[in-house]
């Protein structure tokens, strides 16, 4: 009987001090979003009299509105708001791009196998690790020749082209686990190559589509050097308005709007993790047994 007691201790003891560790390690990650939401929420001069740390004395959103619809970005001083909007017009047809491509790209290499298959998704594959340096000036030249530069509709060509080496990989490795019989039985029942995709396969899909739409939306929504490289004045999206508030200040720096564009700027994907992120596991792992 002592020693079960003895055990039983030990093991309340060790899940006190593993959950001990883990929530001092989320305070440390968690402290730099803190100190973001409280410094925003200051008066300017409550900030530069020291405070960083402490919860607010006056509680104000004047720097959120600000941020959003006061706050001069370059010449112009319209706030976040039109950026916002160029960066929901650029990643929204980005994501269904490049998503919608790689999955028939998946059920392609997987499904209706070709002679090449594996060497063409091999080279997709290795698209996946070229870096964004790499292709500047091939994806300026081309955005050119199609007179697209300087555009939102170049800047969603250039996301959803980079993407879809990811996203084929996602759909690839997931479409692997099916059963061939699912779509053997469908061309038994007559159904083509689009049935098959739309009523068969798409459907069985969510988690994979939900993973891949995570991917792309926080890629694209967080990118900086695609957007500064191939945009410029009022087409830029959010990131390169943020860089710009944050680095073109007159007088007094502005902590409590900078503070609040960086939680605008970093809303929607927040919001999208929260909405989704528990999908994104699942759908990651569902592939990882065959392919």
């Amino acid at each position: 009987m002592a020693e079960a007691l003895s055990r039983s201790g030990k093991a309340r003891l060790g899940r006190m001090v593993v959950y001990g560790c883990l929530i001092v390690v989320a305070l440390v990650y968690l402290m730099p979003l803190w100190v973001m939401v409280v410094t925003s929420l200051k008066p300017l001069d409550e900030i530069y009299s020291g405070s960083f740390i402490g919860l607010p004395k006056v509680l104000t959103f004047d720097a959120w509105r600000a941020a959003w619809s006061e706050a001069c970005i370059g010449t112009e001083c319209t706030g976040l708001k039109p950026y916002f909007v160029n960066s929901l017009l650029m990643v929204i047809p980005a994501v269904v791009l490049s998503t919608g491509i790689g999955a028939i790209n998946g059920y392609i290499l997987t499904k209706w196998k070709f002679p090449g298959a594996n060497f063409v998704f091999g080279l997709l594959l290795f698209g996946c690790f070229l870096p964004y340096q790499a292709i500047l000036i091939p994806m300026a030249r081309t955005l050119g020749l199609l007179g697209l530069a300087g555009s939102i509709p170049g800047l969603v060509a250039v996301h959803a082209s980079y993407g879809i080496c990811f996203t084929t990989l996602f759909f690839r490795n997931y479409f692997v686990s099916l059963p061939d019989e699912l779509t053997k039985a469908a061309m038994v029942d007559g159904a083509g190559f689009f049935r098959i995709f739309w009523s068969v396969i798409l459907p069985t899909s969510i988690p994979i589509i939900v993973v891949s739409c995570i991917w792309q939306f926080t890629q694209i929504w967080n990118d900086f050097l695609f957007g500064v490289s191939f945009t410029s004045g009022s087409n830029s999206p959010i990131t390169v308005a943020l860089n710009n508030i944050v680095n073109v200040t007159t007088g007094r720096k502005q902590y409590n709007v900078d503070m609040a564009a960086a939680m605008i700027a970093a809303i929607p994907t927040l919001v999208v993790y929260i909405v989704a992120g528990r999908y994104f596991v699942r759908g990651l792992t569902a592939g990882a047994v065959k392919g």
